[in-house]
């Protein structure tokens, strides 16, 4: 075998526990018609069709306004835009329907594609759409009627859930129905945003020009919660940002637990970063009402008080106050209304380039809600800050669930030297290591 196909050997089992996370989840797939227009598209439609084909219920929600745009201009009809939202009069509407429906059919086109030189040969993906969106006018706002402009009232759920569980992908466009029969024009990111929560999507993926969210000095943002974004939208002037960012926010504050910003002009963003580590793009992450913060002197007692009994379980090497006030900075802490629940240590060895992570432990009443993970992932962050690039542990009792957190059993020959002088051969504790 080579290298190269050693390299893929790898990089597939690396991804396969991604893989399996994510079939049965759904996802929301919102963008906007830029993405559409761009070269990069049938890429983008290809890995949308394979995600369907490794388990994962997908709806994807597609915008139009350049197309809309497109449309207007050539019937010569005057665009009326009022505080970044467009009046739809009836002639309007024909234009909408008209890029939106042509959008739609080429989507739905690229979905079907089934060739023998294309990526997704023979796999016979079903695309489902219908009336699963009903809308309500906007109606008159400071004097004025938007007319066929409006906004979601409900998302069928049940509809597209059906869909899902028939095996489709459910296509959604910015338009909805009334009860009256009327159609209305409507934003992409209020249908996806509002698809999302109906549906308690496991995801919501955006697809943007930029490589996902970027702070004040350009920088992409890897990871960050939704308290963050809330900053970003105080500092973003651009409309279209603003309806991207709200849209995300709202998902993250009515049940959608991860949201993710990749960016529409890579072939690769989609897969990387919902199959890798790393990631491509942005991860936002869902507001807790539970605080991680690096501890500080006056959470030792609560330190101490969280330990104790595995101190005298003989889990966890004893720690005394004076010791623990020391190494205080060393600590992160997870705090639910001031109380700790839970602790991590990270102990950095920069001349070999990893940290220990020590002394975890989660309160027993607080064991579920994935509070472990979130607290490896704090100490995690703060290890990729100081430039480690691995994590190892050393326990006696707990290797399977950190093999559940992605160590790898190891040997005390892997540990940095000055570490392998301080093995209490006595505890003869189990070595487990993670690169990150």
């Amino acid at each position: 075998m080579n290298n190269s196909d050693q390299n893929y050997v790898k990089w597939f089992r690396n991804a396969a526990p991604y893989i399996n996370a994510h079939r049965g989840k759904t996802v929301v797939l919102m963008f906007g018609g830029e993405a559409v227009s761009h070269p990069n598209f049938a890429n983008i439609i290809h890995d949308i069709s394979l995600l369907r084909s490794l388990g994962v219920k997908l709806v994807v929600v597609h915008g139009a306004r350049p197309q809309i745009e497109d449309r207007i201009k050539q019937r010569n009809l005057t665009e009326n835009v009022v505080n970044n939202i467009r009046v739809t009069d009836s002639e309007t509407l024909v234009a909408v329907t008209d890029a939106v429906g042509s959008l739609r059919l080429h989507i739905e086109a690229l979905l079907s594609t089934g060739l023998v030189n294309s990526p997704m040969h023979g796999s016979q993906i079903r695309v489902s759409t219908g009336n699963f969106v009903i809308a309500k006018p906007m109606g008159v706002r400071n004097g004025l009627d938007y007319k066929y402009t409006g906004s979601v009232r409900r998302i069928d759920s049940d509809g597209i859930n059906m869909q899902l569980d028939y095996g489709s992908i459910v296509l959604l466009s910015p338009m909805g129905y009334s009860p009256t029969g009327e159609v209305f024009n409507l934003a992409l990111e209020d249908v996806a945003t509002q698809t999302a929560i109906a549906l308690k999507a496991d995801k919501l993926i955006a697809f943007t020009e930029d490589k996902g969210l970027i702070d004040k000095s350009g920088e992409l943002i890897r990871s960050c919660s939704v308290r963050t974004v809330k900053s970003l939208l105080d500092e973003n002037d651009d409309h279209v940002r603003q309806l991207l960012l709200r849209s995300i926010i709202q998902s993250g504050e009515n049940g959608v637990e991860r949201c993710h910003c990749v960016s529409y002009q890579s072939d690769t963003a989609l897969l990387q970063e919902l199959f890798t580590r790393d990631g491509a793009g942005t991860l936002i992450a869902k507001d807790h009402h539970e605080l991680t913060a690096t501890a500080t002197i006056d959470d030792v007692a609560g330190i101490l008080e969280l330990i104790q009994p595995l101190e005298e379980e003989g889990v966890l090497v004893k720690r005394s106050r004076e010791l623990l006030e020391m190494e205080i900075d060393y600590f992160t802490v997870l705090k639910k209304e001031e109380v700790i629940i839970a602790c991590a240590a990270l102990y950095p060895y920069p001349e070999a380039n990893t940290g220990e992570l020590a002394c975890v432990v989660i309160d027993p009443d607080y064991r579920k809600g994935n509070r472990g993970e979130r607290i490896i992932k704090a100490i995690e962050a703060n290890a990729k800050a100081q430039g480690l690039t691995s994590l190892f542990v050393l326990t006696t009792v707990s290797g399977h669930w950190f093999r559940e957190q992605g160590f790898i059993e190891s040997t005390l020959d892997m540990l940095p030297e000055s570490k392998k002088k301080m093995y209490n051969f006595q505890r003869n504790s189990k070595v487990f290591i993670k690169e990150i």
